[in-house]
């Protein structure tokens, strides 16, 4: 009976000291999304302006309180964003340099969350669209801001948001699809006036 007692023992330790390992829990997964083809289309209103749009999106009405004629949501609800386009006619030069300076103060006050900030400018002379592009890098509200301007007439300023948590590593891929989408909308737009 002793040595049934030792090997109960016995095995019970081997048993202990067999599920002590470390355990280190897998990073959370994010889904794997696949992107629609990419095709445009041309967005044409009552507004002063023309651009292409993907034909995944849709072009809305803005309609929060204080929305001005337009004033425009390009949504994306499969991956549940949109590019906001405000439009303002230029009526003085204190105007547009006030709206080129509020342009500039909404991309900054990404700072205390962003890596960096970079400005690339616009210009097509060819079609009088002029304007600065800001790609902002971290965990940031929006992660691409631009106006684009004839600078006497017209002026359109876009943010690109996300209606999730700002986490670049999971919306990266979903932000490198519609930057795209954006360089094609810039390279396309054109003033009516």
């Amino acid at each position: 009976m002793k040595k049934q007692g030792i090997y109960y023992l016995f095995t019970f330790c081997i048993s202990l000291a067999s599920c002590t390992h470390d355990y280190s829990p897998k990073p959370r997964g994010y889904f794997n999304i696949k992107f629609p083809e990419k095709k445009y289309q041309t967005y044409s209103s009552n507004c002063p302006y023309t651009f292409d749009y993907p034909a995944y999106a849709k072009v809305l009405p803005d309609n929060q309180r204080d929305s001005k004629p337009c004033w425009l949501d390009v949504a994306y609800p499969e991956f549940n964003g949109r590019i906001h386009l405000s439009y303002q006619p230029i009526n003085s030069k204190a105007q547009f340099d006030q709206l080129v300076e509020d342009a500039r103060t909404f991309a900054f006050k990404h700072t205390v969350k962003a890596t960096a900030i970079d400005e690339g400018i616009i210009s097509y002379p060819e079609r009088k669209v002029y304007g600065i592009y800001y790609s902002i890098d971290g965990n940031t509200a929006s992660s691409v801001q631009f106006f684009l301007t004839d600078s006497t007439k017209n002026y359109l300023r876009g943010a690109l948001y996300f209606n999730e948590q700002p986490r670049l590593d999971s919306i990266q891929p979903v932000l490198d699809f519609v930057k795209k989408d954006i360089d094609v909308m810039i390279k396309s737009l054109k003033w009516k006036n």
